[in-house]
């Protein structure tokens, strides 16, 4: 693999089930992604760039750190293999991924009923994922480890 190039696995987030807490965007509401507008996406979260802010509290699409390679879903966990620029970003390369997560991101989701407490998507279009404390995440349980995982 090249030099610049670290591995990482992770599982980026849940189907069917509410997050733990609002995701940004969702102005204040939990989510459920469905499994089927995870599966039809699926294939959008390929190439898409993984970021990061250096607290690790949240999203910075301009920091792009990596990229996803692939993606699959398993069971109700999405999830996704691909690789971080580690010479240049060196912070990372020396981060230890315990109690690390990630986050999805969306391009035009869908919600089913916007008045709900919990909203409901349908559809969407994955447009990355970020790097951040699994406490920080809106799936909670979601995580971020390095190495490459079958």
């Amino acid at each position: 693999m090249h030099k610049n190039k670290r591995p990482f696995a992770g599982v980026l987030a849940f189907v069917d089930v509410p997050s733990d807490k609002a995701p940004s965007g969702a102005h204040g509401h939990r989510v459920i992604l469905t499994k089927r507008a995870a599966r039809a996406s699926m294939s959008s979260l390929v190439g898409m760039g993984l970021n990061y802010k250096p607290e690790l509290n949240g999203h910075d699409r301009r920091q792009k750190v990596g990229v996803i390679t692939r993606a699959k879903l398993v069971g109700n966990a999405i999830h996704v293999w691909g690789y971080v620029y580690v010479s240049d970003f060196p912070e990372l390369a020396v981060l230890d991924s315990a109690g690390l997560g990630m986050s999805y991101e969306l391009l035009d989701a869908h919600v089913v009923d916007m008045r709900q407490p919990v909203w409901t998507i349908s559809s969407a279009t994955f447009s990355g994922a970020a790097l951040l404390e699994a406490a920080r995440a809106a799936y909670t349980q979601t995580t971020f480890v390095w190495g490459e995982q079958p």
